[in-house]
């Protein structure tokens, strides 16, 4: 990707404009950064409303209809929709299934599994299926 910076007084808070012809992976990355730099996640604690980082953050899942963020120790519920929570999670994040964002950072291990899918395990030991759907773009992460 070509980065040209442009410099001027008049401007009082700096942007960014990204000129492509289409919406590639790389894009998206950018864009992810860029956003995430001031990013927090509101979530439920029975009652409570909890601010999150997305560091903290190790899985973001569906589960019956509802969206449970996961972090080490502690589950939390938000009333946002899948794709939303996605929009701000940022670069660190993938999505590996239909109903699951895993943070990269938090991977443990990743092993075969049947049908053509992976089991992947994270550090704090919950685990999700990566779809076949996903497992290319997840593969090509990884380097494999």
């Amino acid at each position: 990707m070509k980065v040209e910076i442009k410099l001027s007084h008049e401007i009082k808070e700096a942007y960014a404009v990204i000129f492509g012809n289409s919406i590639t992976e790389e894009i998206q990355k950018a864009v992810g950064f860029l956003e995430a730099q001031e990013t927090i996640i509101t979530a439920n604690d029975n009652g409570k409303i909890v601010i999150l980082e997305p560091k903290e953050i190790y899985m973001i899942r569906v589960e019956a209809s509802e969206i449970i963020i996961y972090c080490e120790k502690e589950k939390y519920t938000t009333k946002k929709r899948l794709y939303e929570m996605g929009a701000q999670l940022g670069t660190d994040f993938m999505q590996i299934s239909k109903s699951a964002f895993i943070n990269l950072k938090k991977i443990d291990c990743v092993e075969p599994c049947f049908n053509g899918m992976m089991m992947l395990k994270l550090k704090n030991n919950a685990s999700e299926y990566i779809s076949r759907k996903y497992l290319p773009e997840f593969k090509k992460y990884l380097g494999l």
